[in-house]
């Protein structure tokens, strides 16, 4: 509409009438003006129009439903679709009917995997370079934990091409100040795009007592474990949508708690694994090394990384400490095992219903490696950071407790270092240890039965969880939209690995991966990574390098390491002072990385601790800080 000038010598009043009346009459043109993708006829009577409806948006022909599965904090070496020593026969299944993705990997901790998951891109990129908790975020753009519009997730998407879209479990990416049942509601589930929502928004929660939401409220939960809730409620929606909507596609992202702490579970799953681990966790590692050469998701001549320095020698540990360690892990696999029977229920009843053909199945087995939060004794009820008490007072306490270990009690209940090593074989580290494979590789089980035929087949090709969004994209027939509700989309930074479905020997795509978590951070390029530890405050003295002393915030004294993972898959043969020039090439690429994906300023977990610090006041400890993180319930906190 053109611009109108008014005349200046026009009264005060009159120019105010005359500014109403053309407000008034560019509203009506506007209202009066036909939408130019109106493709009807709009006359003075029905009899000289021609109505015209737009068609709903349906999906492709034949597109598969989805189900993304995701579990939380479980190394490498757990379950025994991957060579561990826990049983797990549905993901054995999924895995002997589908692949077995060997060189998968996460971010190394729960909400940057979860945020780059669901977005298919990188963390720092969609402001979840650590947490949406208001505890671990800060006001920088790659750290306010608030996943911005430009930035759709894999449910937006697939809803506004014909699917139906549900979730369930644990959520992590929902700022602490939304998660009230005053909202808003925009980055709650079903503000990114989930028509239904049942599980808990933060990062850890009782699995008998959850901080429960369905949709956009907090509810009552009923009392029965949570997995045994959410498994109910995904059959339930799906039931619900095929009886409305028969062959409509769905959408499930189900990512249960489990085996994240606290480790709860009925005893019934626990008894099965009595005495199973009496041995330990040294041969536990060797045990495993063994069925992971004979299943070939390893190399044949793969050698375990040395026991960490802060692991004892199982042979030397007292009987008192063998009787509690071994009791952690015997819940620990229980629970493991009963968070498949869980997900066993789901695919059973896609093949009773006839629908599990036709739908393609992710299975990540975990967000990052195994737990090293559970310190090197254990917990049941403890804080991560015991200060006053040794560690002589904890494993007393965890005797006296051994019989809360796995049950409602038990409200922060972890496993030992040495397990958190055992369950990561072959790798050394765990989770947190971005810089590491350890904390990075996760097993990866794809099962499509329409489209994948080299049943039970091995995939070797570097891959990352971005890489999973375009993936499915590509499977489904979707492009990645321009715009979704009108904003214009950045675009996605995974990449597809759909050709290796049907050829091992598929190039992967994806090039290049940075990693940051809290201080720990690496780079990778066409299989030759450079990282660098960090100092941390969860095991008081860094894992990876012994020759760096615990310091606050100097990252330019963190000690870089290099090495080629096409020959040393596990990290064992340090090149850094071999090839210093690759090394800086690295370090250089990191340092771009970083700029690109607002991974600056750096943030590490002293800076957290003294940001708490402050806002607490200077008379509080580390220990009552850090109730914060540990704690479950309403208050949407929650650790790691």
């Amino acid at each position: 509409m053109k611009k109108i000038k008014l005349n200046s010598k026009l009264k005060t009043p009159q120019k105010g009438f005359l500014l109403t009346a053309l407000v008034v009459a560019q509203f009506t043109f506007a209202q009066n003006t036909p939408d130019p993708n109106y493709k009807g006829v709009i006359g003075k009577t029905l009899a000289d129009s021609k109505e015209y409806w737009i068609e709903p948006v349906k999906a492709p022909a034949g597109a598969p439903n989805v189900v993304w599965i995701l579990l939380d904090d479980v190394g490498f070496g757990a379950s025994s679709s991957f060579g561990g020593l826990i049983n797990t026969p549905t993901f054995d299944v999924l895995a002997n009917n589908g692949l077995r993705y060997t060189n998968f990997h996460t971010t190394a901790i729960c909400a940057p995997t979860r945020a780059a998951l669901l977005t298919g891109r990188n963390s720092g990129r969609v402001h979840e370079s650590g947490f949406s908790h208001a505890f671990a975020s800060a006001g920088f753009p790659g750290w306010d934990g608030k996943i911005p519009s430009d930035k759709g997730t894999i449910a937006e998407i697939l809803r506004e091409n014909g699917y139906n879209t549900f979730a369930v479990g644990k959520y992590g990416v929902t700022p602490d100040d939304d998660a009230t049942d005053a909202g808003p509601f925009d980055r709650w589930p079903t503000g990114k795009g989930f028509d239904h929502f049942f599980g808990f928004l933060g990062s850890q929660t009782d699995q008998y007592k959850p901080d429960l939401v369905e949709d956009q409220a907090h509810i009552t939960p009923d009392g029965r474990h949570l997995t045994e809730q959410i498994t109910d409620k995904a059959i339930s929606y799906i039931t619900k949508q095929q009886k409305a909507a028969p062959g409509k596609p769905f959408f499930l992202y189900y990512a249960p708690g489990a085996v994240h702490a606290p480790h709860q579970v009925a005893e019934k799953w626990v008894e099965p694994y009595k005495g199973k681990f009496d041995e330990g966790w040294d041969v536990y590692r060797e045990k495993v090394l063994a069925n992971q050469k004979k299943l070939g998701v390893i190399p044949a001549n793969a050698v375990l990384p040395e026991r960490n320095p802060l692991i004892t020698d199982w042979k030397k540990l007292t009987p008192d400490q063998k009787k509690v360690y071994a009791r952690f892990m015997e819940v620990y696999a229980g629970y493991l095992t009963y968070t498949d029977y869980e997900i066993g229920r789901v695919v059973n009843y896609l093949k009773e219903s006839n629908q599990l053909d036709n739908t393609l199945i992710f299975v990540a087995i975990g967000d990052n490696g195994a737990s090293k939060e559970g310190t090197t004794e254990g917990t049941i009820n403890q804080s991560l950071f015991s200060q006053g008490v040794s560690k002589e007072q904890n494993l007393q306490s965890n005797l006296k407790n051994i019989d809360e270990i796995g049950t409602a009690k038990g409200l922060n209940t972890n496993y030992p270092l040495g397990w958190a090593q055992a369950t990561n074989s072959p790798f050394k580290n765990w989770k947190q240890d971005a810089q590491s494979e350890g904390g990075t590789r996760n097993p990866l089980i794809v099962f499509y039965p329409k489209g994948i035929k080299d049943k039970g087949g091995i995939r070797n090709q570097y891959s990352h969880v971005t890489d999973i969004l375009p993936t499915t994209l590509e499977i489904a027939g979707i492009k990645a939209p321009e715009k979704i509700k009108e904003v214009k989309q950045d675009i996605i930074q995974g990449s597809s690995f759909y050709t290796s479905l049907n050829n091992a020997k598929a190039e992967s795509l994806h090039k290049i991966q940075y990693y940051y978590i809290f201080g720990n951070r690496a780079i990778y390029k066409d299989g030759w990574k450079a990282g660098a530890a960090h100092p941390d405050p969860f095991l008081g003295q860094k894992t990876a390098t012994q020759n760096q002393k615990p310091s606050a915030n100097k990252f330019d004294d963190d000690v870089w390491e290099l090495y080629n993972l096409n020959e040393d898959f596990n990290e064992r043969n340090n090149l850094a002072a071999k090839y210093p020039e690759k090394l800086a090439e690295l370090k250089k690429l990191f340092d771009e990385q970083a700029k690109e994906n607002n991974v600056y300023p750096l943030l590490d977990w002293q800076d957290v601790f003294s940001r708490l610090q402050s806002a607490a006041g200077k008379n509080k400890s580390i220990q009552e800080l850090t109730k914060q993180i540990t704690k479950g319930g309403e208050s949407q906190t929650g650790s790691k």
